[in-house]
This record gives structure tokens, sequence and C-alpha cells, in this order.
């Protein structure tokens, strides 16, 4: 556990320490380990979805205060086994699913996306500068 704790400690220290500096804006690195940071959040947002109705999605109805609807069930089978939109219905009115986690699914990702993007804009940036800046002037 303490392994673990020194390495939180030392991912959150990278994490800030651009931002108490101020130069987060330049740092393709900060913007790289957001976007892995908020894929891993999506992963495990998938999960919460994914595992909401546990191994028995008829008890876990019955633990929410909801009925098990089997016949709602066996008719629309196919939604339960989709890979998004997320849905584990107990019947008609009551998903296990909690309701942020399917947007979330979509909002994560997209920012993900727009981070590593943003990274690789600023290594080109990064490296243009820097290849400049070795050229003779006068040449």
């Amino acid at each position: 556990m303490g392994i673990l704790s020194i390495l939180v400690a030392l991912l959150i220290g990278l994490w800030c320490y651009p931002l108490f500096a101020g130069n987060w804006r330049r740092s393709p690195l900060w913007f790289a380990m957001n976007a892995v940071a908020l894929l891993l959040g999506t992963g495990v947002t998938y999960l919460i979805g994914a595992f909401a109705g546990g191994l028995d999605t008829g008890e876990e109805c019955h633990n929410a205060g909801q009925i098990y609807d089997s016949a709602y069930r066996s008719a629309h089978f196919r939604e339960f086994g989709r890979w998004y939109p997320l849905h584990e219905k107990c019947n008609a009115g009551y998903d296990l699913v909690p309701a942020w986690v399917n947007p979330t699914l979509i909002v994560l990702p997209v920012l993900a996306a727009l981070c590593l993007a943003y990274s690789l804009r600023l290594a080109v940036i990064h490296r243009r500068t820097e290849h400049l800046r070795g050229v003779p002037r006068g040449s």
C-alpha cells in the first residue's frame, strides 16, 4: 500500500507541477498525461456501467426496490448485450446503469482526443522552434 501511495503522490505532483509553474499551456506531456487519465476514466466508467447489474440482475433489482420483469427483458434481450449505450433494466421504467454513465462514455474520449491532438500540436511546434534555433542566422 505504501508504494501505491507514493506512486499516486508522484502522479499528482507531475500533474500539478505545470499548473503551479504556469507552463501547462505549453507542455505537450501534460496534455498527453491528461489524455491517458481521461481514457483510464473512460475504462472505469465503462466497467461501472457494464457491471451495474452484478452477477444476478434480478437480485440487484430487488435490492434497488424494483420489480424484475423477465418478460420485458426477454422481449428486449438485444438491448442488454450492446456495447453502447449500456443498459441493465429491471423493467421498462428502471435502469440499474446510472444515468451519468452513457454521456460520460462520450465526453471523456472526446476530451482525450482533444488533449492528444493538442499535445501533438504543441510537440510539433516545439520541434519546429528547436529546429529553427539550431539553424545559423543568415543562411
